[in-house]
C-alpha cells in the first residue's frame, strides 16, 4: 500500500467518514497530500555526504469556501498531512532539519476548488512540548552551557514551560529548564518558520507576539494574535517585562528572567 493510500485510509476513519461527504466536489485532502509530495520532490537539494534536504514547513493556501469547509478539521488534517510527508520522506530517504509542520491559511484571492502550497526549511528555534530544539542540532539545555556571547545586556532570557500537568519523560517532569537567551532587539514568537522562537502549539498564531528592546526595557507586544497574550494571568497588548513575569501564549508559558544590577 502506497503513502497516499495509507493517508486516505487513516483520514477515512478520522471523523467517521465526514471528509468524504463534506469535501465532495471541492478541494480533496488527498489532492493536498499529493501536492505536498510533489513539493518535496521538486524542492529537494543534495547536500554534504549525499544527504537530500527537503522542506519541513508547509502552508496550504485555500480560498474562502474551501478553507471554511476544511477549518473544523484543520488540526487533525494537518497532523495527518505531516505524517504523510514524513512517510514519503522516509521512503525517498530525504532529510529534514527539523520537525514537519503543516498549516492551513485563508487566501481570499484563491478560487474555490484550487489551492497553493508554500514551503520552506525551518531556520528558527522550535519549542516542542517545552523543549527548545535548534534546527539542525540536537535539543539541549542552553542555560547549562552558559549564555551566548551576543546575549543582550542583562542576559534576558525566556524559560520555557508548558501548561497543565507535566508529561512523563518531559524536561519539566525531570525538573529541567529549557532556556532561550535573547540576542536581538526584536524577537518574534510564533508557529511560522520565520519566527525567531517557533512554538509547536496549535493555540499559537504564526506571528503571535514580539519581545522588543526599547531603551533599557524588554517589552512584549501582541501582534494581533487569535488567542492573545497574557502576562501573570492578565491579558495584555503591550507590557514591559520584569524578572519573574510569566508570559502565556497558547498553552505555552515563557518565564522572563534577567540579571539585575
Amino acid at each position: 500500500m502506497g503513502v497516499l493510500q495509507r493517508f486516505e485510509r487513516r483520514l477515512g476513519g478520522l471523523v467517521e467518514g465526514a471528509f468524504a461527504k463534506v469535501f465532495k466536489g471541492d478541494v480533496q485532502p488527498v489532492e493536498i497530500a499529493s501536492a505536498l509530495q510533489r513539493e518535496l520532490d521538486d524542492r529537494k537539494t543534495v547536500v554534504g555526504q549525499g544527504k537530500v534536504l527537503v522542506p519541513n514547513d508547509f502552508v496550504v493556501e485555500l480560498g474562502k469556501h474551501d478553507f471554511g469547509r476544511l477549518d473544523p478539521w484543520a488540526k487533525p488534517l494537518a497532523d495527518e498531512l505531516a505524517a504523510m510527508v514524513r512517510e514519503h520522506a522516509t521512503e525517498q530517504r530525504y532529510t529534514f532539519v527539523g520537525p514537519v509542520t503543516v498549516a492551513l491559511e485563508l487566501m481570499p484571492d484563491i478560487d474555490t476548488g484550487t489551492f497553493r502550497v508554500r514551503s520552506g526549511v525551518s531556520a528558527g528555534d522550535l519549542v516542542d512540548g517545552g523543549k527548545v530544539v535548534v534546527a539542525g542540532s540536537p535539543a539541549s539545555d542552553t542555560d547549562a552551557a552558559g549564555p551566548p556571547r551576543n546575549a543582550l545586556p542583562g542576559r534576558p532570557r525566556l524559560v520555557v514551560t508548558t501548561g497543565g500537568k507535566a508529561a512523563e519523560g518531559s524536561p519539566e517532569s525531570r525538573g529541567e529548564e529549557q532556556v532561550l537567551y535573547l540576542t536581538h532587539s526584536v524577537t518574534v514568537l510564533g508557529r511560522a518558520a520565520e519566527a525567531d522562537l517557533r512554538l509547536n502549539d496549535p493555540g499559537v498564531s504564526r506571528r503571535h507576539a514580539e519581545i522588543r528592546q526599547e531603551g533599557g526595557e524588554l517589552v512584549v507586544v501582541d501582534l494581533g494574535s487569535t488567542n492573545g497574550v497574557r502576562v501573570n494571568d492578565a491579558p495584555v497588548s503591550r507590557r514591559p517585562l520584569q524578572t519573574g513575569d510569566r508570559v502565556e501564549i497558547g498553552s505555552t508559558t515563557l518565564v522572563f528572567r534577567r540579571d539585575e544590577g
